[in-house]
């Protein structure tokens, strides 16, 4: 497995654009949606024909039901989703020199996952902990410099691009601690279904969340995967920038808390 994430690691980073500048036009230019070339668009389409049969045959009707659950139950899965994001954001805020950052946001871990249960509770909010954007390893390298190279639609993962897809692989190569402890380590405390499981949650209340933004989206749509795409990739571009502004027809959740 390891061979296969080198392989695969070294064969798509053959394909970014390297080119360190703290330049932030340059980092913006480089990330602009209309800059990113779709390489591939036969596979892509193919592989989003196929995430879309899968949505509409589970991962629609299950946010469906998803989305009459009371709202303490639904408030409480996603803050128990967030607060595992920080284990792949604190790392990547030291990574890009934020240590204020990675010191709020461990702070926010520990307390949410002690006086908060496990993070359903967002008790470091409550106690005045400023809640940061999620950083991935895909928005290090950008911010080191490394372009997305070209847009790709993984299978069951969705959009991404050369180097958000190198940004998931690093996750499964000891970028992320819940999957360590969860499926890389036996810590007879966590298991592989309770990483697997979190992440198909996660993929759950991402639909739910943007439920009718999706809805309205394919149907006034005239290339329903141009559109993705294109949202996709603005939303990329937003988040590598930390920008505030917000994307039409979307939600404010991460579109990464799919693939990682």
């Amino acid at each position: 497995m390891k061979k296969i994430a080198i392989i695969l690691i070294t064969t798509l980073t053959l394909t970014l654009n390297v080119n360190a500048s703290s330049d932030g036009d340059l980092v913006l230019k480089k990330n602009n949606p209309a800059e990113i070339k779709d390489c591939s668009e036969g596979f892509n389409r193919a592989s989003f024909a196929l995430n879309q049969g899968l949505d509409k045959a589970i991962f629609k009707p299950v946010a469906n039901i998803y989305r009459s659950f009371p709202s303490p139950i639904k408030n409480g899965t996603s803050n128990f989703l967030d607060n595992l994001s920080n284990l792949v954001t604190i790392p990547n805020n030291i990574l890009q020199g934020e240590f204020k950052k990675a010191g709020v946001n461990t702070g926010r871990f520990v307390i949410n996952t002690t006086i908060g249960i496990l993070g359903l509770a967002d008790a470091a909010e409550a106690m005045g902990f400023v809640k940061y954007e999620k950083e991935d390893y895909g928005q290090s390298l950008a911010v080191a410099g490394v372009g997305p190279g070209c847009y790709l639609v993984l299978p069951i993962l969705g959009p991404s691009t050369a180097r958000d897809t190198v940004s998931s692989v690093a996750n499964f190569m000891g970028g992320d601690a819940w999957y360590n402890v969860s499926v890389k380590n036996d810590t007879q405390y966590f298991s592989d279904f309770d990483f697997y499981s979190s992440k198909a949650t996660a993929g759950v209340d991402f639909r739910a969340k943007n439920f009718d933004s999706i809805e309205n989206l394919e149907k006034n749509s005239i290339d329903f995967y141009a559109s993705v795409k294109s949202l996709y990739l603005q939303d990329r571009q937003q988040k590598i920038l930390n920008s505030k502004k917000i994307v039409s027809t979307q939600n404010d959740s991460d579109w990464e808390e799919i693939e990682n």
